[in-house]
């Protein structure tokens, strides 16, 4: 299995598992299919995207909540564009729940990414 982890997260694949792909924090984490990790990361990137998007008209103290969902899994995300907590819910046949507190670090985002890319790329993770 690879496996990054930093202060407050972890991400893993493992390639010859259904349960391909795992995420987590300090005191928990999830085994998700491919098809779960996959939604999971491009809802995270493009919630973060949205965040930013509108960082500029936000004023300083001002929170926000911005939630997505898709087949598999629904995301919030909630704070400032410099520091928010995220929320993860597995849908479907089983139901997982967890949360990142703030401030989710942005190499648990980038982690994910580079991670699935290589996926994507078909990169030999073992």
């Amino acid at each position: 299995m690879e496996l990054r982890a930093g202060q407050g997260w972890r991400v893993g694949w493992r390639n010859d598992q259904f349960y391909a792909g795992l995420v987590g924090a300090e005191d928990w984490a999830t085994e998700l299919t491919r098809e779960e990790f996959k939604a999971f990361v491009n809802l995270f990137r493009q919630l973060h995207g949205q965040l930013q998007a509108i960082a500029p008209e936000l004023m300083p103290q001002e929170m926000i909540t911005l939630s997505g969902s898709n087949e598999v899994v629904h995301l919030e995300l909630e704070g400032y564009p410099h520091s928010y907590s995220l929320h993860l819910i597995v849908l479907g046949d089983r139901r997982v729940e967890g949360t990142w507190p703030a401030p989710v670090p942005p190499d648990f985002l980038l982690a994910c990414c580079e991670l699935q890319d290589r996926i994507a790329q078909g990169q030999s993770l073992e």
